[in-house]
């Protein structure tokens, strides 16, 4: 598990820790672990005579980049400081001085032949982004053909939220200390973030034991993740309800479908006007005309997927929700959505809006949901007392009442922005909810597999459809079971 925690947690762990070391000792950690990255970074045998610039601001993120060109420096690489900030570091800037680095009073000349550059313009404290009198340094940064590396975070996103509001720089990689912090892996701020490197500075044994937010890696998908059992058979392996599908939308019924089977269901009962489409592409469906109380026992139910706004779409919404087992709502059903049912159920309710439809329920722009991306699950999930599964560029999920975790999906690609997609997600998702797994790990392993699935389609090809993600499932739940 990847885990991530916010700037006052980090804080306190830090100041704690350093309770029990000597003075400076967890700046000098800092500083060893990111000489060490950059090393790697310039590659083997060309860290003497490489040329370094340091963009130092003010604060301990611009020592722990002075200390680290010093150590630099000290390996035959020529190293220059540009101070940003109303000032600097006293004594990493004197170590810096000590082991020969240099103070330009220049940026310019030296960014056109660095090698490598130090983003410590702003750390971890930084809001708004970048000054104005650091932009264009900045921007001649990223202009050079140097490699730039983020000292922890890089300059002008928000470490919290993610978020991006004024001018940042952008980072080849980030060095980052101690825990990830949440803006390193979420939207926009990501995108900044570049290739991510951890370094432990012995934070673990201060950081709370629950994070802010975390991240599934294959292995904790694999212990998750259902199994049959030598006595199982279709009802104990879970039987999915699904209310999808319109005349005008037949489409979103077979997808949904086919990533309910394609998830592991042992049954998928069908109700909607969609039934000789599912029983072409999948006969293995229980087929009814509805409602979806006489469709027969299910353990749980998906709705919404291509059901139009009709009233008819209200009804099944509404009937789905009056039953006592796990019910996903997507798409159309979000739009028929009574805030007071989902939050008088007794049994888990997950929504898994994009952020358009997410933008609605909140009441809202769709801008603002794409640049506060954490505020917005955690806003939803508090608001209706359900579990939210909020797709994009980074799909996040939050549990019900918008506390604990939010756990991020670190699989996603570009090429699931396709019609289709999420239909597909929302059986997949559904099927494990009707085989047991909580609101939760079932949105959150759904993401991880339609992510893989989508890579999987797309690999060495590029677009894909719905209908390909869906086959490219079992493969990879062969990819989690057998990493």
């Amino acid at each position: 598990m990847r885990t991530a925690h916010h700037v006052e947690t980090v804080r306190a762990a830090e100041a704690a820790l350093m309770t029990r070391l000597p003075e400076g000792a967890l700046m000098q950690r800092a500083a060893a672990g990111l000489a060490a990255a950059c090393c790697s970074l310039l590659g083997k045998g060309r860290v003497y005579g490489s040329r370094v610039v340091l963009l130092v601001g003010s604060g301990d993120n611009g020592g722990d980049a002075l200390y680290a060109g010093a150590r630099l420096a000290r390996r035959g690489a020529g190293v220059t400081a540009v101070l940003l900030g109303a000032r600097a570091h006293g004594a990493g800037l004197a170590a810096l001085r000590a082991a020969g680095g240099r103070v330009t009073e220049d940026p310019y000349e030296a960014l056109a032949a660095a090698d490598l550059v130090l983003d410590g313009i702003t750390g971890i404290g930084g809001v708004g982004g970048l000054r104005p009198e650091a932009v264009p340094v900045a921007r001649a940064a990223r202009g050079s053909d140097a490699v730039v590396v983020a000292v922890d975070l890089p300059s002008g996103v928000d470490a919290d939220s993610g978020e991006v509001t004024g001018e940042a720089l952008r980072a080849d990689a980030t060095v980052t200390f101690g825990t990830y912090k949440p803006g390193l892996l979420v939207d926009p701020a990501r995108e900044y973030a570049g290739a991510l490197r951890l370094v432990d500075i012995g934070l673990a044994a201060t950081l709370p034991s629950v994070p802010d937010v975390e991240a599934l890696q294959h292995q904790d998908v694999a212990r998750t993740l259902p199994a049959p059992a030598a006595e199982s058979d279709k009802y104990r392996r879970g039987v999915l309800g699904v209310v999808a599908g319109s005349e005008r939308y037949p489409g979103a019924a077979v997808l949904a479908v086919a990533g309910a089977l394609r998830g592991g269901a042992g049954a998928v009962r069908y109700v909607g006007h969609a039934r000789e489409a599912v029983i072409a592409a999948h006969p293995e469906t229980l087929v009814h005309a509805g409602p979806p109380g006489k469709a027969g026992r299910v353990q749980a139910w998906v709705v919404g997927p291509g059901l139009g706004e009709g009233p008819g779409a209200r009804v099944a919404v509404a009937e789905v929700l009056a039953s006592d087992v796990p019910v996903l709502v997507d798409a159309d059903g979000l739009r028929a959505l009574d805030p007071d049912a989902v939050r008088e159920r007794a049994a888990p309710t997950l929504l898994t809006p994009h952020a358009g439809e997410a933008a609605a329920l909140l009441g809202t722009d769709r801008a603002a949901v794409e640049a506060g991306r954490l505020a917005a699950v955690r806003a939803l999930a508090a608001r209706y007392s359900a579990t939210v599964l909020l797709k994009g560029s980074t799909t996040l999920v939050c549990g019900p009442g918008g506390s604990g975790p939010v756990r991020l999906n670190p699989t996603g690609t570009p090429w699931l922005a396709t019609a289709g997609s999420g239909d597909v997600l929302s059986g997949l998702a559904g099927s494990l909810l009707a085989a047991g797994l909580g609101a939760v790990d079932a949105a959150s392993c759904a993401a991880y597999l339609h992510g893989l699935a989508a890579r999987r389609a797309a690999a060495g090809t590029g677009p894909i459809t719905a209908t390909e993600v869906a086959d490219a499932l079992r493969g990879a739940w062969q990819d989690v079971r057998e990493p």
